[in-house]
């Protein structure tokens, strides 16, 4: 019985981990989905722009003059990445979802059995 306890105790460890893998792995999907956000913004707003508009980027603590075509590119590029890194998390979130429901499906059937001992031996 005691040997059981021990075990509950270090799959209610693994749970709590995932779970906290699980929270930390969403969190970051939701800072993506943020940066894609603010991306689609600017990505917007430079195609209300005129070509020969004049675009400033933020080096430090210098604006920089830059091509439209230029910057333009590279909102572009950054939105690819970040799509690609959410469809990445989003495999990883589902992977998490997956482990944690096995391990609580673990940690339910040693309770039980836990509590079938108890009622028995008294």
């Amino acid at each position: 019985m005691a040997e059981d306890q021990q075990k509950l105790q270090k799959l209610s460890d693994e749970f709590t981990k995932l779970q906290e893998d699980l929270q930390t792995t969403i969190s970051a999907r939701q800072k993506l989905e943020s940066q894609q956000q603010e991306n689609k913004s600017v990505q917007k707003e430079f195609s209300t722009l005129a070509s020969e508009a004049n675009i400033y980027k933020l080096v430090g603590p210098v604006l920089l003059k830059q091509d439209k075509n230029e910057a333009s590119m590279a909102v572009n590029g950054r939105l690819d990445f970040i799509d690609k890194e959410i469809k990445r998390i989003e495999k990883q979130i589902n992977d998490l979802q997956d482990r944690n429901e096995g391990k609580r499906m673990e940690v339910i059937q040693l309770q039980s059995k836990i509590q079938q001992q108890a009622q028995q031996a008294s």
